[in-house]
């Protein structure tokens, strides 16, 4: 096909036009909120899926910030012992102070805490608020990306 042969085409496709068409009637109110509702509820779960706390960490990312920030107080892999802090290993579904190498706070230990995710990412943010009258002195970490990645980690030592 040429220029020339697909020159009439487009002058065809420009001469059609096709008439506008005529303006919606408004729904009703009712229909409106369900409309919305539905938005936002579209709205919810997708946040929630892109939360980072559901979302799947950088388990390298962890793995540096397990180095800078909690390898001074805590151990984890094959060797690891409980030493300044508890070890970490199969820290997952682990009741709050019950390893029998640490010498737990009585709040940690009467905490009733199960360390799952959701707990862990809580505690990682705030340990004084999550656990009133740890003996974990920690600041927390505030960034959700950076806790993700340390649970990300912190869940290849099962």
């Amino acid at each position: 096909m040429t220029a020339r042969s697909a020159f009439p085409i487009f002058t065809v496709l420009r001469v059609v036009r096709l008439a506008p068409l005529p303006p919606r009637p408004p729904l009703p109110l009712v229909a409106r909120r369900s409309r919305v509702a539905s938005t936002l509820a579209l709205l919810g779960a997708l946040s929630a899926l892109a939360s980072p706390a559901i979302a799947a960490g950088d388990v390298e990312a962890g793995k540096a910030m397990f180095a800078a920030r909690c390898a001074s107080c805590h151990a984890v892999g094959p060797m690891a012992t409980s030493g300044f802090g508890p070890q970490l290993n199969r820290v997952v579904n682990r009741r709050a102070g019950s390893l029998p190498d640490y010498d737990y706070s009585t709040a940690m230990k009467q905490s009733g805490i199960v360390w799952d995710d959701k707990t862990l990412a809580t505690f990682i943010a705030n340990p004084g608020k999550t656990v009133p009258g740890t003996k974990m002195r920690f600041w927390g970490i505030g960034n959700e990306r950076k806790v993700a990645d340390l649970l990300a980690y912190l869940h290849t030592f099962k």
